[in-house]
């Protein structure tokens, strides 16, 4: 069984991204995947500064949330968009989470040997493409992980979901199962 983990950049209150998490997290359960979803709300992190670091060392959010990534195979991230990019606390927590090492680990361990998978919801008509380019781009690139290119993308999402928090239209419902479909083979593919 495939072990995903599944959060949202956002931990605003009706969070639009929050609904498209816990919608991944359902159908990554209806596929057979043992799946936690977590809000960053329960990490809070001061902003990244090296000099901090350096005074006080790793925050024990920041080591708790390293340790989550560490303890799935898959991650599927809901990141909403901020100014075309991604939001400040995702940034933030992927930053904190990438220095943090423990016991000989090497640079990344948290990105290193696992999936991710992108998806975003906005009211905008991109439904926050925008913010997953950038997201797989501090990813792949700064972190060394491996992203899928499935992803899903939600425009219009303050009218994308019903009030049970499922998705209304069925090219949408479709297209994150398709996701999390992917996500799932392609981790059970670097399993082996």
């Amino acid at each position: 069984m495939v072990r995903v983990l599944v959060f949202s950049g956002s931990i605003r209150s009706a969070s639009l991204n929050a609904k498209l998490a816990a919608a991944a997290a359902l159908e990554l359960a209806r596929l057979d995947a043992e799946v936690t979803l977590l809000s960053l709300a329960d990490y809070p992190l001061p902003l990244y500064d090296g000099d901090l670091e350096a005074a006080e060392g790793q925050p024990d959010n920041a080591l708790k949330l390293k340790r989550q990534f560490c303890d799935h195979q898959a991650i599927f991230i809901a990141g909403p968009e901020y100014n075309a990019g991604v939001t400040p606390l995702l940034k933030n927590a992927i930053d904190w989470v990438s220095r943090v090492r423990e016991d000989g680990e090497p640079p990344l361990a948290a990105y290193r040997d696992r999936v991710f998978a992108l998806g975003s919801a906005s009211p905008g008509g991109y439904g926050g493409m925008r913010s997953q380019m950038a997201t797989r781009q501090v990813l792949e690139l700064g972190c060394g992980a491996l992203v899928i290119p499935e992803g899903v993308a939600i425009p219009a999402a303050h009218q994308a979901f019903d009030e049970d928090g499922s998705l209304k239209e069925e090219r949408l419902r479709k297209l994150l199962a398709n996701t999390c479909r992917a996500l799932i083979e392609r981790t059970r593919l670097l399993a082996r």
